[in-house]
């Protein structure tokens, strides 16, 4: 028994380090809320649009509604996590998310909801999370040692993509019985719990706006901050990438679920609950990872993998086959954009870490609304399988044709601070 305890605590001092501070405690489980209502929202009404319209491409529609904001709204969202208190913004896009799904669930009870309806408050809810985004990862290195960055933001990752399994597993039976007004109302409750733990964050975080200067001047700053560094460029080009070959795929679960697997609304939730598994176990994994090294080669591999595990998914003819590729296929996305993240904030400066997140939320999240309205789209015409399928290849040939590129052979090889270290411009940048 001491032995096992002794493991125990062993196991949590490498894995769970960061939990011990309590405001990141407490962020923690209101993200864990928020991803699991989110994730519950993307089933819930990915399902309610393919059962309205019979159609993928108003699915991608849809998908791009929620995800366009990304785009337009992240700029400024980067600049009020910059501005304002980064506790009371986080709690306030909360508060708005909730109202939200209040009047989604609303709508759809009372037997008057339409595709119309679904595009519009897809964009409302995708403008608050925008603007909720850059100011959770902003927040997030001011309640932690600079030794925990790496665990905090693992575990941080483990909420948002571990919620992926708790969201979707939650509305499931009410799915079948209850129906989609109730998983809209299960994703209010979410919502409310992660409102009430952000208000007991008690750290107060801010950046630094140079009053000097104009507000569209400010809002660049991290645009320029990003495109100055080269080694922080090639990250962010990768996960651009990444994220509209591998990770656009759920314009295309609902037709794959049915068509392919012939399942119906509880398949295509199962998917999503494999995929969120295995990044759950992914990113829990990673925790405990503390070598610059490993990190980089982790970097590479869960790259390649990311592109081969769409693959098996496309070819898969049985449930069973595709939930255990669903898996395989989340662990390795949710690998690869951890270390992504854990990557971009530890070259980012804490003064413009907002706007940065806003930059990058801007690159993945439009590209990500792009690849799925084309996905959507294309495959009311071209098998859903086939379009996972070449997706997935091409990332792996971007995988591939990377190693030419210096800093980032560096970071497979040596890891990150081998390729800060060859790169003279990240030092001046920085020490601005």
């Amino acid at each position: 028994m001491p032995k096992a305890k002794s493991v125990l605590r062993e196991t949590s001092s490498r894995y769970l380090s960061a939990l011990a501070y309590r405001d990141y405690r407490t962020l923690w489980v209101a993200s864990l809320a928020a991803g699991a209502a989110s994730w519950a929202l993307i089933v819930a009404r990915g399902w309610l649009v393919f059962d309205l319209s019979d159609s993928s491409l108003w699915v991608g529609v849809v998908t791009f509604a929620a995800m366009i904001p990304r785009v337009l709204v992240t700029p400024f969202s980067g600049y009020l996590a910059d501005r304002f208190d980064r506790r009371k913004v986080l709690a306030t896009m909360f508060a708005l998310n909730l109202g939200h799904n209040l009047v989604l669930a609303v709508v759809v009870m009372i037997g008057s909801v339409t595709i119309w309806h679904l595009v519009v408050l897809a964009f409302v809810n995708g403008s608050v999370r925008a603007a909720q985004m850059p100011a959770g990862s902003a927040l997030i290195p001011n309640l932690v040692p600079k030794n925990l960055l790496l665990n905090a933001i693992a575990l941080n990752q483990a909420t948002m993509n571990g919620s992926r399994l708790i969201g979707p597993l939650a509305i499931a039976p009410l799915l079948a019985t209850t129906g989609v007004g109730g998983a809209f109302l299960l994703c209010s409750g979410f919502y409310a719990i992660s409102l009430v733990q952000a208000l007991r964050v008690r750290t107060s975080s801010t950046g630094e706006i140079d009053h000097t200067r104009g507000f569209v001047s400010n809002m660049l700053e991290g645009l320029r901050y990003v495109y100055a560094i080269p080694v922080l460029r090639a990250i962010v080009v990768m996960a651009l990438f990444h994220c509209g070959l591998t990770m656009s795929f759920e314009s295309l679960l609902p037709v794959l679920s049915t068509q392919r697997l012939d399942a119906e609304g509880a398949g295509f939730s199962y998917l999503m609950m494999s995929v969120g598994a295995g990044a759950l176990v992914a990113v829990v994994g990673l925790a405990g990872v503390t070598s610059e090294s490993m990190k980089g080669k982790l970097f590479l591999n869960l790259g390649v993998l990311s592109g081969l595990t769409p693959a098996v998914l496309a070819i898969s003819g049985s449930m069973p086959l595709a939930l255990l590729a669903a898996m395989a296929m989340g662990a390795s996305q949710a690998g690869f954009m951890t270390i992504t993240h854990t990557m971009i904030q530890s070259i980012t400066a804490d003064r413009v870490r907002g706007r940065v997140g806003a930059v990058y939320s801007v690159h993945i999240g439009g590209m990500m609304a792009s690849a799925n309205l084309i996905n959507g789209g294309m495959a009311d015409y071209v098998d859903a399988a086939t379009l996972l399928l070449i997706g997935g290849a091409g990332f792996v040939v971007i995988m591939f044709a990377s190693w030419q590129g210096i800093n980032l052979r560096r970071i497979y090889t040596r890891g990150l601070q081998a390729a800060l270290a060859g790169d003279k411009s990240t030092r001046s940048v920085t020490a601005d």
